[in-house]
C-alpha cells in the first residue's frame, strides 16, 4: 500500500490538478486529504485558478480511493457537492501503526495512543518525532505559509516522505 497525503487545497484548480496528476501517475492506493478542500477562508487570498466546483468534480472522480477529514473552511454546502464523506478525524491501522488524521484547527481527543499523527491547517510542513510519536503536516498545496514550497506526504511501508509538489524533490524523510 502507498498513500498520498495532502492538505489545504482551498479551491485551487491549478494545484489540485498537479496533486491529482501525481496521485494518478504514481500508483498510489489512497489519497488522504486533511481538510479545507474548496473555500479559501476570509484571511487568505484567493488561490491560483480558484475554482472549487471543478476541484470537487476532480475529487469526485476519485471518490473510491479518497479519505477526507473536515477542515475549518469545509462547510455543509461543500459536503453537498462531494460524493465522499468528510470525517471529523480518522484513526486507521496502517503498516501496523495507529495513524490519526485530523485537520488541526481544534484539539481532538483521540481514542487511542497514536504512533503517527497527521494534521494540516497551519499551512506549514513538518515531520518530526517527539517521545516516540511521529507528527506530520504536509503544509498547503495552494497557500503555503512558511516558504514558497507546496508540499505533500508519501506514506509507504516503513517511510514517511515530505515532497515538493512542483519538483517531487524530497524535503525530508523519516523511517520507522
Amino acid at each position: 500500500m502507498k498513500y498520498l497525503i495532502a492538505s489545504d487545497i482551498h479551491g485551487s484548480l491549478k494545484y489540485a490538478r498537479k496533486l491529482l496528476d501525481i496521485f494518478d501517475k504514481s500508483d498510489f492506493d489512497k489519497l488522504i486529504l486533511l481538510g479545507d478542500l474548496y473555500y479559501h477562508g476570509p484571511r487568505n487570498p484567493l488561490p491560483e485558478e480558484y475554482n472549487p466546483k471543478e476541484v470537487s468534480r476532480l475529487l469526485n472522480e476519485r471518490r473510491d480511493r479518497l479519505l477526507v477529514v473536515k477542515g475549518n473552511c469545509d462547510a455543509e454546502v461543500d459536503q453537498m457537492i462531494s460524493e465522499f464523506p468528510f470525517h471529523d478525524y480518522l484513526e486507521i491501522n496502517i503498516f501496523g501503526k495507529i495513524c490519526s488524521f485530523y485537520h488541526g484547527h481544534r484539539k481532538i481527543d483521540l481514542p487511542q495512543k497514536s504512533d503517527i499523527v497527521f494534521n494540516g491547517h497551519t499551512h506549514i510542513c513538518q515531520i518530526e518525532q517527539i517521545d516516540g510519536i511521529i507528527y506530520a503536516n504536509p503544509g498547503s498545496i495552494s497557500l503555503p505559509k512558511s516558504s514558497n514550497s507546496r508540499d505533500y506526504l508519501v506514506f509507504e511501508s516503513h517511510r514517511l516522505t515530505l515532497r515538493d509538489l512542483e519538483s517531487s524533490a524530497v524535503i525530508k524523510s523519516i523511517d520507522f
